[in-house]
């Protein structure tokens, strides 16, 4: 069984005709060729790395089909940055080196930009808490949590902590 769906997609409108149990990330990735979503669980919804957006709003799109988005905005990660610059959270990653591979960082970033749109002034236990859903197998999660609370102080115009390369007596 098929059904034609229309979704809006980081801006821009596609419409598909569909089967009904065809996945949201695989909508994402193979109808609209937005590749930065990643499968990373085989589809059970524990990693994290497929998190993309929709209406605002974090959500695993391996754990959704593309019928239930139908109407909908997403946000996937090529939709973050605007006009050709990082968001604010995708560049204190890259300062504070928040990353290894890679793999698992869009699906962060998505996760961490609806977090801190709903959280004023999180300190460390609350990101560490909103990153549950969230699984890197390469780093320890310091330099992300560091990462995510200083895009959040700038958010406030506060200056963060310096990333670990910029700190008194680092190499």
């Amino acid at each position: 069984m098929q059904k034609t769906i229309t979704v809006t997609v980081n801006g821009r409108t596609y419409e598909r005709t569909v089967p009904i149990r065809l996945l949201l990330v695989d909508f994402i990735r193979d109808k609209c060729g937005l590749t930065g979503t990643h499968v990373g669980c085989s589809y059970e919804g524990r990693c994290g790395a497929c998190t993309v957006q929709i209406e605002g709003r974090a959500h695993k799109s391996c754990m959704k089909l593309a019928v239930q988005a139908d109407g909908k905005a997403i946000t996937t990660i090529e939709g973050l940055s605007r006009g050709g610059k990082l968001h604010r959270l995708q560049e204190t990653f890259r300062r504070y080196h928040a990353l290894q591979c890679g793999f698992c960082t869009s699906g962060i970033l998505m996760n961490a930009a609806d977090f801190l749109d709903e959280n004023i002034n999180p300190n460390e236990e609350d990101v560490r808490r909103a990153l549950v859903g969230n699984l890197c197998r390469c780093t320890g999660y310091a330099h992300i949590v560091e990462a995510i609370l200083a895009a959040s102080a700038m958010r406030h115009g506060l200056k963060p902590e310096p990333p670990p390369a910029e700190t008194e007596g680092a190499p």
